[in-house]
C-alpha cells in the first residue's frame, strides 16, 4: 500500500491506478506476466476482486448494511455489484445507455433506481431490469424520499409556465405526481412551453434531511437553494447566491446544510439564517461533485468535499483543513463506508480507488485485516522522517560552498554536529561545485561492477601436508583456464596421493636437479626461500596457460654437470682488458651517473667511431713483407672493430 502523510493524518491507498493514463490491454497483460517474479507485486493488496471497469466508472454507492457495493461505468455501459464479505464481484449487468446516477432503495442491492442518460428511469431487482420509463426532459440528479416513496428527479429546462421542474414519481402508486416548480430564471429567446435555449436554467442537484425533519433542498443554475416541505408540497424558504449550485448535503442534525458551487467554493448555511457561517475554497476552480458529512472515531464532525481533482476533508465548525487525497485520475463520484475510515471512488480510468484513513475510523469489518497492516506500515514510516534531507557536517558545507548560509537562512537546519539540507538543494549545490560529478559517479559504478565480478570468481584453496607450492601452482593453472576444481587432475588422482602426504616425496628446491629444471627460480642460500622474477618470459607464460609443459617441480633424472656453462655478452672494447658483469640496465645507468669524469677515448652508453678520409697512397710491395699472411695481418691490425660480436674476432 502506498502511504502518504499530511500533518498528523496518514492516508493509505489500498487500491487504485498507478498511472493517469491506462495501459493498452495487450501491454497490461505483458507487464503483468513480467511482474510474476517481482516481490513487491506479489505482496500487493487486492482489496476487491475485479474492482474496475474497462474504460471508466461513473457512480458508486454502499448499501446500508455495508455488505454490498454497487458501481456503474463504461464501456460497455454496465453495473458491478460486489459482495464485501467474500471480497469478490457478485455479478455484472449491462444496460443499453450510460448511467448518470442511481440510488439504492433497499438496505441491500436487491432494489435500485437508475437515471440513464437517454431520459429513462430503470428499476432493477436482483433478477434484472424490472421496469423502465422515460421522463419528459433530461435529469441531472436523483433523490429518494422514503416517507412518501417518491423518486425526485431534478431536470433541465422549463415547463409550460416557465419554471424549472423536479419530477415526482410515486413508486407506491406507480405514476408521476405534480412536479415541484423551481425558479430557475426566464428564457425570453423561445416561446413558452418549450424546453428553452442553450443557456436555459436547470435544477442541478437535490438533497433530503432523511435523518431529521425530512426537508427537501434543490440547488439551481442561478445560484439559489430552495427548501420544500414534502408534506405540504410547498416552498418554505430560499437562500440566494450568484454561483451555480452543483452539490448539496444536510447535516445529520438537520440544522445546517453544505452547498458546493461550480467554481469550487463550499459554503455552510444555518437554516435559520440566510448568511453563510463560513466558506471554504477547494482551490482547483472545478465544480464540486460530492459533499458528505463525516464523523470520525473520536466523534469529531468533518465535511468531505470533492471535485474532479482532489478530495478534501476539513472541520465543520471552523473549516480547518484536516487532510486531502489527490488521485492520479479524475474523480466522478465518492462513497464513504459509514462508521469506518474507508473511502471509495468512481473515477476516470480502469481501476477504481479505495483509500483508508485510520484517524477517520477503523477499517470496515469485511477488511479488518487492514488495521494490522496499517500498524506495521506506521512503524516503518516513523523511521523515514528525513528521507528528503541530507545530513552535512561543516567540512561538507565548505566543500560545497554553502558555509556562508549558516545562521542566515532556513535552508540549513542545525542538528547535533551538522546541518540538514534539502535533498534537491544539496544535489544542485553539489552539481555546481563539481560539474564532473556524473562522470565520477559513472566511473565509480563501473569500478564497483568490475570489482564485484572479480570477487565472484571462484578461487581454489586446498591445504596439504607437503608440497603446498606445487598445489598452489596447479590451482593457478586451473584458474587461468576458468575451471577451478580442487579434486581434478593431479590433485584428485589417488595414485599421486603420497606426493602431498608422504615426506619422502618432498621437493627439495635446493637440489641441483630442481635448479636445472627451474632456472628462473632463485633460492636464497641463507633462508632457502624461493623468489621468482616479477616478469616472466612469454614462453613461460604460454606454458602455464596451456598446461602442455611439464611441471617445473617434477624431478627428472639428469646427468650431473661438472662445469657451469655461463654466457656473457661483451662489447667491442672488451679487448681493452676491462671485465663487465652481466648486470641489468638500471645498474649500468647508476654506475654511469656516479662516474663524474671519463677518460679520453672512453665510450659510455653507446658505441661511436670517427675517421678522416684520406687519399689512397700507393704502397710499395717492399714495405709489406712477403711472408706475412692474411691471418697475421688480421691479428696485427690495431683498428677497432665495428662489430660487438666477440666470436667474430676469434
Amino acid at each position: 500500500m502506498k502511504a502518504e502523510k499530511l500533518g498528523d493524518v496518514s492516508v493509505y491507498t489500498v487500491a487504485g491506478a498507478e498511472t493517469a493514463r491506462p495501459l493498452p490491454e495487450w501491454l497490461a497483460r505483458r507487464r503483468k506476466r513480467s511482474l510474476k517474479t517481482n516481490s513487491e507485486y506479489q505482496n500487493r493488496v487486492e482489496l476487491l476482486q475485479d474492482f474496475e471497469f474497462e474504460e471508466a466508472s461513473q457512480c458508486i454507492r454502499v448499501s446500508e448494511d455495508g455488505d454490498w457495493i454497487m458501481s456503474t461505468g463504461t464501456y460497455k455501459p454496465q453495473m458491478h455489484v460486489h459482495y464485501t464479505p467474500h471480497l469478490s464481484l457478485s455479478f455484472a449487468r449491462h444496460t443499453t445507455s450510460l448511467n448518470t446516477t442511481f440510488r439504492l432503495l433497499s438496505s441491500d442491492y436487491t432494489k435500485s433506481l437508475h437515471l440513464q442518460s437517454d431520459r429513462s428511469l430503470e428499476f432493477h431487482t436482483k433478477g434484472g431490469c424490472h421496469y423502465a420509463t422515460r421522463i419528459p426532459r433530461y435529469g441531472r440528479d436523483l433523490v429518494y424520499d422514503r416517507h412518501s416513496t417518491e423518486a425526485l428527479i431534478p431536470s433541465v429546462g422549463l415547463d409550460a409556465e416557465g419554471s424549472g421542474e423536479v419530477f415526482r414519481m410515486n413508486l407506491e402508486l406507480g405514476r408521476f405526481m405534480k412536479s415541484y416548480q423551481i425558479d430557475v430564471g426566464r428564457d425570453d429567446s423561445v416561446e413558452t412551453g418549450l424546453q428553452g435555449g442553450i443557456n436555459v436554467g436547470s435544477v442541478n442537484t437535490g438533497a433530503i434531511a432523511e435523518d431529521s425533519h425530512n426537508l427537501l433542498a434543490f440547488g439551481t443554475s442561478v445560484g439559489t437553494v430552495e427548501f420544500w416541505d414534502p408534506r405540504s408540497k410547498s416552498r418554505v424558504a430560499i437562500i440566494g447566491g450568484q454561483e451555480e449550485i452543483t452539490a448539496l448535503d444536510f447535516n445529520p442534525t438537520g440544522l445546517s446544510i453544505a452547498t458546493g458551487t461550480s467554481t469550487g467554493l463550499v459554503k455552510i448555511f444555518d437554516l435559520r439564517s440566510p448568511v453563510p457561517l463560513f466558506h471554504k475554497d477547494q482551490g482547483n476552480g472545478f465544480p464540486i461533485k460530492e459533499l458528505i458529512h463525516l464523523t470520525t472515531a473520536s466523534q469529531e464532525k468533518k465535511i468531505l468535499s470533492a471535485d474532479k481533482k482532489t478530495i478534501k476533508i476539513w472541520a465543520e465548525d471552523d473549516g480547518k483543513h484536516w487532510t486531502s487525497v489527490e488521485p492520479l485520475v479524475d474523480i466522478n463520484s465518492v462513497a464513504w463506508c459509514k462508521g469506518s475510515g474507508m473511502i471509495l471512488t468512481a473515477n476516470e480510468g480502469r481501476a477504481q480507488h479505495s483509500f483508508l484513513i485510520p484517524q477517520l475510523g477503523p477499517a470496515p469489518r469485511w477488511c479488518s485485516f487492514l488495521d494490522n497492516m496499517v500498524e506495521e506500515m506506521a512503524e516503518e514510516v516513523q523511521t523515514t522522517t528525513y528521507d528528503n534531507y541530507k545530513f552535512c557536517t561543516l567540512p561538507d558545507l565548505k566543500s560545497l560552498g554553502l558555509d556562508h548560509l549558516i545562521g542566515k537562512s532556513n535552508l540549513l537546519r542545525p542538528y547535533m554536529h551538522g546541518y540538514f539540507v534539502a535533498s534537491k538543494f544539496y544535489d544542485q549545490a553539489k552539481l555546481i561545485a563539481n560539474p564532473y560529478a556524473w562522470e565520477e559517479e559513472r566511473a565509480k559504478r563501473v569500478k564497483e561492477k568490475v570489482d564485484k565480478e572479480r570477487a565472484s570468481r571462484i578461487r581454489g584453496n586446498k591445504k596439504v601436508k607437503i608440497n603446498q607450492k606445487l598445489v598452489d601452482k596447479l590451482l593457478k593453472r586451473q584458474e587461468n583456464r576458468a575451471q577451478v576444481d580442487t579434486n581434478a587432475g593431479l590433485l584428485g588422482d589417488d595414485r599421486f596421493g603420497k606426493l602431498f602426504e608422504d615426506e619422502e616425496f618432498v621437493v627439495d628446491e635446493n637440489s641441483r636437479e630442481f635448479q636445472v629444471l627451474n632456472p628462473s627460480t632463485k633460492i636464497d642460500p641463507n633462508s632457502g626461500a624461493t623468489n621468482k622474477p616479477a616478469v616472466e618470459s612469454p614462453a613461460e607464460e604460454d606454458t602455464d596457460m596451456d598446461g602442455s609443459d611439464e611441471s617445473e617441480d617434477e624431478i627428472v633424472p639428469q646427468r650431473k654437470l661438472k662445469d657451469v656453462v655461463e654466457m656473457r655478452v661483451s662489447s667491442s672494447n672488451a679487448g681493452s682488458g676491462r671485465h663487465f658483469k652481466d648486470t641489468t640496465l638500471g645498474s649500468r645507468a647508476q654506475i654511469a651517473v656516479r662516474s663524474s669524469k671519463t677518460r679520453p677515448g672512453e665510450v659510455v652508453g653507446e658505441q661511436s667511431m670517427s675517421f678522416v678520409p684520406e687519399r689512397k697512397k700507393k704502397q710499395n710491395n717492399q714495405d709489406v713483407p712477403e711472408q706475412q699472411t692474411t691471418k697475421d695481418r688480421r691479428k696485427s691490425d690495431a683498428r677497432r672493430s665495428a662489430s660487438g660480436n666477440t666470436f667474430r674476432q676469434m
